[in-house]
Parts: C-alpha cells; structure tokens; sequence
C-alpha cells in the first residue's frame, strides 16, 4: 500500500524535475472546480458485459441505482471486442462519443493517453467532494493508498476505483495472492479418457495422443450422443483473457507463460529483466510446434475467429474434450462432472515454466471514465457513487439480494450465497453460470472488509483460492511478474502512443499466420525480430517499460 503511494509522490517528483529542465509533462489536469451543470438528466454508456448476461436494461440492482440519483443511462453493451470498439468511438469522437465508458479495463496508459488529449475529463474535484460522491470521498479518505493508485503522475484522475480484494489469505495461506493470480484453468474430459485407457496427460506429447483419440473415436458423438463430427479435440480464443491459449498447454511447456495486463508478451523475469517473449526462442518454438495440431484438426478450427458465446454453447453441448476457462462448472454445464484439471504439462525438453499474472489486489482505475461529451456529470457521478457501499457492489458482483443472495442474514448479520444445488434447483444454473447472468462489469471496489461484515465470501471462490494454493501454484516456478501499477511520464506516454498500438497488432497477426500457416523459417524469424526493432519501436517500447519499473522499484 505504501509502495503505491511512494511510487505517485516520486513520479511527481520527477516530472517536476523534468518540468524545471524545459520537458513538459503536460497540462496540469485538476482545474479544482467541478461542472456544476445538472440538466442533463439521459446518459449514454458503453459497457463490457458478461457472456451469459442478457443486458443491463432490465437488471434491478441499475435500476434502483438510476432512479434514486434521477437519471436514465441508455446501455450500449458488448462481451466481444470492447476495447476495440470503445477505441474507434473515442477517436471518431463527435456525436459518436458515448457519456462514460465502463468495464473496458483501460491501463494507466490508457488513461493517460485520453485523460491528457481531452477525451476523458479530470474526476479529481468529483471524487473528493462528500457532496458529490459521499461513498467514494469516503473511502479514498480512509484509504489514501486507493486515491494514490488511481492518480497519474500529473496530478488527474481520470477513472473510478476498482479492485476485488480476495487473495489465498482467506483460506488461511501465510502469502497473500490474489484470485486472479492466474486467471487461466484449463481442463480435460476424464470420463473420454477413461473409456479410452488413458490417464490424464502431464506432457504435451501425451497431450496430442489423446487429442488425436478423441477425435479419431469421435468421443461426444460416442459418449454424449452428439451428431456425428461435432467433436472438438480442444479449443480456446485466440489471445482471449481466461479462456485463451496462453498458459498451461501451449507456451508453458516451451518456457515462458504469457499473460498480458501490462503490454502483449511483455515480462519481468526473476532477475528483474524486462524483456518481450514473442522474440525468444521458445515462443518461436511454440508456433512452430502446434501449427501441426491445427493442421491435423486436434485444435478447433474457429479459435481465431469464434467469440465467447460461441465458445461457451460448444462447451456446454459436451463437444470439446480439452478447454480453458475460470473454472469447470461455469464452462462444462451439464458435463461439468466428467472434467478434470489438466495440470501445466512439459515440453519435449522435460521442462514447464508457469508465472502469475500479479500479486495482491492491485488497485485499477480503467473501468469507468467520462468522456468530454458528458454535459452533466455530477448527475453521473451520483449515480457510480451508489457502487460504493458493500451491499450495494455485492449485488453488482454476484446478483440481486433474492436471486444470488439469501434475502435473510444469517446470524452474524452477512449475506450468504446461494449453494450450486440451490442454483440448479431454482434456476437451472449453476451458481457460476447464475453470477455470471447476474453480475454488472464496472468499478466495483470490493473492500476485504467486505467478508467479515456485509457477505459472506461464496463458497466457489474458496474453492478457487484453495485450487490456487493447493493446485496450481505447486507448480509454479516463478512469483515474479511486471507490476500493473506502474506510472509513465508524458514522454514515454508518447512514445507508448507512437508504438505500442502497431507493435502489439503485428506480433498478434503474425502469431496467428504461424500457427495457422506453419512457424517461420530461420531467415523470416531473423527479419521478423530486426523488423520489430526498426519499424515498430521495441527497444523504445522496452526501455519505457524498464525505466517505469525502476522508479516503482526504487518507490518500494
């Protein structure tokens, strides 16, 4: 907590000696005077919404939100290529720019990028102003170290606080990591492997063979009664959150886990090197290795291009035999009891490197800003202002007291969740699938507090702790990760600006033309690695990244 806040007090520092020196940070972003306009009453936002949610226009929880601050919010929701899409409207700008945008998980960068261009407005004279935000003003004076991470290095506020503060100490672990530590758990079908003879694999050769079964038995037609072809060996997305091929099965074995909060393929290795695993030999290896599992069908075909809905309908039709996800019941269904875990698998060298995604509960700020086109936004804010309160994000979290919740307290006076059985008998779901229908992406700060006065942690989210401490960090061989919480002067913001975008987009393109097409040749890797340095700005994009780091380290 007090890193956050050493690290803002010396990024101010600096850029005030840089200031002095002729380079300008940028404009000062906090005018200290809010707009105090109140008529406009009727706000569009785009938001991020679950998979599984049918919208928000008719959730109960929003509605009595709205109507206590006075307002209407027009939804504009998406589970697929948000940040995309939310990117083309803020540069498109005019009358295509929504009020606020929600739940797109923007990072500092991000909020630097269209905090200091003008297209999202300062909150700052906002959230400090018990008149205007009473919750939140509330907590950022308890919490300092909350207001501290959600500042820029010049001073503005550009996005609301969220941060789930669940870590492994609930299940009584000494270290604390957060429940997003690892945010991949990939799985295979036991009971197809166990009809053919085989025992759940813990190499990536064992891995093919029996990928290669399931498809040569064509296992959901044999043992689920699927129409014949629709069996899937494996599949995932594409570069996708937990559901992408990034972790256990695929580049773990070959070295390097590649998860991507911070910049695409971007590390922090244990000697505190930041360095890009998409130019190391064992990414190239990768590729190279499982374009043959695409080639021979072992791999779903659509993984480039299939979205999340999809993915989950082939899922829960019993169709794929090897998948990733947050966890098995929500993925699986009906079929959740015949899968396993697949543990992280080795390599054809014998060896497995899995890292975590981040310790702690990182404070973000990306999930809900307002943009210069919102004429009223005291009236917005009243409204975000009511996510504030434990009962209040507990019902955006999981679901409406009486759906997810016990409308009765329990004898200690918390909330308790509803059980899977309970689920399934009421709603024909399983209490993942029901929270997953019910929750609202936003600025949910769940304080740890939380858990021991309003509700009562759900009994899925232990056991993902315990899967965490208990499973999966057994074997993990490296805690070490990039920090999210790094902040960047207005000069490596631009040089972010210049190359960050074009360098992330051609690595992506030429991962997927490799694993599609066939890994490159000795002189196409050696012109693809030179042309990263030349034409798209890695060693700029390396040294940013390196110098925030050392400041954050030097904070600690």
């Amino acid at each position: 907590m007090k890193k956050v806040l050493s690290l803002v007090l010396a990024s101010v520092m600096l850029l005030a000696a840089l200031t002095a020196c002729g380079e300008s940070s940028g404009p000062a972003a906090n005018s200290g005077e809010p707009n105090t306009s109140t008529e406009q009453t009727e706000f569009n936002v785009i938001s991020g919404i679950s998979a599984l949610s049918s919208g928000y226009d008719d959730n109960p929880v929003l509605n009595a939100m709205m109507e206590n601050a006075g307002i209407k919010i027009t939804w504009e929701t998406m589970s697929d290529s948000l940040g995309e899409q939310v990117n083309i409207r803020l540069q498109a700008g005019g009358d295509n720019l929504p009020d606020a945008v929600q739940a797109v998980g923007w990072s500092n960068y991000d909020l630097g990028r269209y905090g200091r261009g003008g297209t999202f407005i300062d909150l700052t004279p906002y959230v400090t102003d018990p008149e205007i935000m009473p919750n939140l003003s509330a907590i950022l004076e308890k919490y300092p170290n909350i207001k501290a991470a959600i500042t820029q290095d010049n001073g503005g506020i550009y996005g609301l606080p969220s941060a789930e503060m669940m870590g492994t100490a609930a299940t009584g672990a000494a270290d604390d990591y957060s429940i997003h530590s690892i945010q991949q758990f990939s799985m295979i079908n036991k009971k197809w492997l166990d009809d053919l003879g085989l025992a759940v694999p813990e190499t990536v050769e064992e891995l093919k063979t029996a990928l290669q079964a399931f498809k040569d038995n064509d296992m959901a037609a044999k043992i689920y009664g699927a129409a014949p072809g629709n069996t899937i060996p494996m599949s995932f997305g594409f570069d996708q959150w937990c559901w992408g091929q990034n972790i256990f099965y695929f580049y773990a074995p070959f070295g390097l886990t590649n998860w991507s909060d911070v910049c695409s393929d971007l590390r922090l290795t244990k000697d505190k090197e930041v360095v890009f695993d998409c130019v190391s030999d064992g990414y190239r290896e990768a590729i190279t290795y499982y374009h043959d599992w695409y080639a021979d069908g072992l791999i779903d075909i659509e993984v480039f291009s299939q979205d999340d809905k999809q993915y989950l309908a082939k899922c829960a039709q019993g169709y794929v035999g090897v998948a990733t996800w947050w966890e098995i019941n929500e993925l699986m269904a009906d079929y959740a009891a015949d899968y396993v875990y697949l543990p992280p698998l080795k390599g054809p060298s014998g060896t497995c490197t899995v890292t975590i995604k981040s310790a702690g509960s990182a404070v973000n700020s990306g999930h809900l800003s307002i943009t210069k086109a919102c004429k009223s936004p005291i009236n917005l804010l009243k409204f975000y202002d009511q996510w504030y309160t434990g009962e209040n994000v507990m019902q955006l979290q999981y679901g409406p007291i009486g759906v997810y919740f016990d409308e009765q307290k329990d004898a200690e006076g918390m909330y308790v969740s509803i059980t899977n059985e309970e689920a399934q008998e009421k709603f024909g779901k399983s209490a993942g699938e029901l929270k997953a229908a019910s929750e609202v992406q936003g600025p949910k700060l769940i304080l740890s507090e939380y858990y021991t006065n309003v509700f009562h942690m759900e009994d899925r989210a232990l056991q993902r702790l315990d899967d965490l401490q208990n499973f999966w960090f057994k074997y993990v061989d490296d805690f070490t990760f990039y920090p999210v919480d790094c902040v960047f002067t207005q000069s490596e913001l631009d040089d972010l600006d210049l190359y960050k975008p074009d360098f992330e987009n051609h690595v992506k393109e030429q991962e997927a033309l490799w694993f599609r097409d066939g890994g490159p040749s000795d002189a196409e890797w050696e012109a693809y690695k030179q042309d990263l340095i030349d034409t798209y700005g890695m060693n700029q994009i390396l040294e940013v990244y390196k110098n925030a780091y050392d400041r954050y380290a030097a904070a600690e």
